[in-house]
């Protein structure tokens, strides 16, 4: 099994002494990606709202699993992190738009703060 690590220039900057993923080749290959806020990766910047927020950690995200040739369809389970839980019912139903059929696993955690102040956070396993 081989270790490679991933990182996108198209996602926001690590903030600490992390990858933005690790892809574990073999069968299947596995893709485990580090927490994605809804910071933009141009500005550095975070979105205002929590619905601004979770798009833009989803594009994030999205150019993370892009760069190991993986996409939403090879998401196998997600770990969502919330500022708010009050914020549940808007972001799943973003979340929804993401994983229209067969989602993947989810756990969803209030969390009592987040990186940069964010309101949402996603991590996610991928396998091709």
């Amino acid at each position: 099994m081989e270790k490679k690590i991933i990182n996108s220039e198209k996602a926001f900057a690590a903030v600490g002494p992390y990858s933005h993923s690790v892809v574990l080749s073999g069968a299947p290959t596995m893709q485990y990606t580090s927490g994605q806020i809804g910071a933009c990766p141009k500005s550095g910047k975070l979105k205002e709202t929590v619905e601004e927020q979770t798009v833009q950690a989803f594009a994030n995200l999205e150019a993370i699993l892009n760069e190991a040739g993986m996409d939403f369809d090879n998401v196998v389970k997600t770990t969502v992190f919330l500022k708010n839980m009050s914020d549940f019912a808007a972001v799943n139903k973003i979340y929804a738009g993401y994983f229209p059929a067969d989602p993947p696993a989810r756990s969803c955690v209030a969390a009592a703060e987040l990186p940069l102040g964010a309101l949402f956070e996603i991590e996610a396993i991928a396998a091709r």
